[in-house]
């Protein structure tokens, strides 16, 4: 998604005071693993691992495509089938193999039903369309539990990310109506990168699950925060204070996942855009996940190194937040998507 933001100010005040981080260990900084330079993927947005390969998509699309890189990024065959998706925009990967495409995005709000794209080991693609309770979102991550059990995270430009999963089982082609059940504020950080300036420090683009189920990540322009889930309850370790990843200097980072040994993965759109490893991130969310404290019902906040940055606040919606926000405006489409529905 290629979009601009104009944003003159941004004041959050927390009354009451932040809930304290917990202090973990510095995160190493991100290091390259290879570049991207095929053509054909020139808006990534979403990646999984298996250890040996990498499996990649763009953001839109006139057809299903999944790329299959080597570790070195080049690609060494395609996945795709004829269905043609509104906008893509995650991706998640199942013990079994199967591949989950999150259908998703909404950038002008107005799509009916958003989807999920099912594509087995085999080739076969199942398409199980999902309705919003409240409403439509643009959403750009997806999170997968052990029990296969879809989590959509919305994208929100006060970075009160909305979390929701299916209500019952994925019909197909259904549609099946979604329930929400909690939001992730996302603090400002100052870390470089993305096209929005520090508002996208805000924006959630991406989500990954561990291959065990016991770490998950959501991710902005910017950042990464990395949530130990023991149990592999995703909105438990949603709850938890997480470890933040900066991820400095991507041109417009979407895409992020795990390597089966627990190395955070991140990537970003644009032609010759490289993928990076932090090793260990999984590792560090499991010896800094413990609940946040001083909170009645849920929280999150961002550790950022030794020290934490006391950036705690409740998941759900708390009483005594104020938000003055001076000047936001939104503006411009440089790739308006005309597309019809499916």
């Amino acid at each position: 998604m290629r979009w601009v933001v104009a944003l003159a100010a941004v004041s959050v005040a927390v009354l009451g005071g932040p809930v304290p981080a917990l202090a973990a260990p510095a995160a190493p900084a991100p290091e390259t693993l290879c570049t991207v330079k095929d053509s054909r993927i020139g808006e990534l947005s979403g990646l999984v691992s298996d250890g040996s390969r990498l499996y990649a998509i763009n953001d839109g699309g006139s057809k299903v495509e999944v790329f299959v890189l080597g570790r070195d990024c080049k690609v060494q065959k395609v996945l795709t089938d004829k269905t043609d998706p509104f906008d893509v925009e995650d991706l998640a990967r199942t013990p079994d193999g199967t591949l989950w495409l999150s259908d998703t995005g909404d950038n002008k709000k107005g799509r009916l039903t958003v989807a999920l794209l099912e594509l087995s080991p085999a080739g076969k693609l199942t398409l199980h369309r999902l309705t919003y309770p409240d409403g439509q979102h643009d959403t750009e991550a997806l999170i997968m539990d052990k029990a296969g059990t879809p989590y959509l995270i919305t994208k929100d430009i006060l970075g009160e990310a909305r979390v929701y999963r299916p209500s019952g089982p994925l019909a197909s082609p259904g549609p099946t109506t979604l329930e929400k059940v909690g939001t992730v504020k996302i603090p400002e950080t100052d870390t470089q990168g993305g096209p929005v300036g520090s508002i996208g420090s805000v924006l959630v683009t991406g989500g990954a699950s561990s291959a065990d189920g016991t770490v998950v990540a959501l991710r902005t322009y910017t950042d990464a925060y990395v949530y130990a889930a023991p149990d592999g309850n995703v909105l438990m370790a949603l709850q938890r204070q997480p470890v933040r990843i900066p991820l400095p200097g991507e041109k417009q980072g979407e895409a992020i996942a795990f390597d089966p040994d627990g190395t955070l993965l991140s990537g970003s759109e644009g032609a010759g855009q490289p993928l990076r490893a932090v090793r260990g991130a999984a590792a560090l969310a499991a010896q800094s996940g413990a609940p946040a404290e001083g909170t009645t019902s849920t929280g999150t906040g961002a550790s950022s190194g030794a020290a934490g940055d006391g950036a705690g606040l409740p998941i759900l919606p708390a009483a005594g937040i104020t938000l003055a926000v001076v000047g936001l405006g939104w503006f411009g489409f440089s790739k308006l998507r005309r597309r019809t529905r499916r």
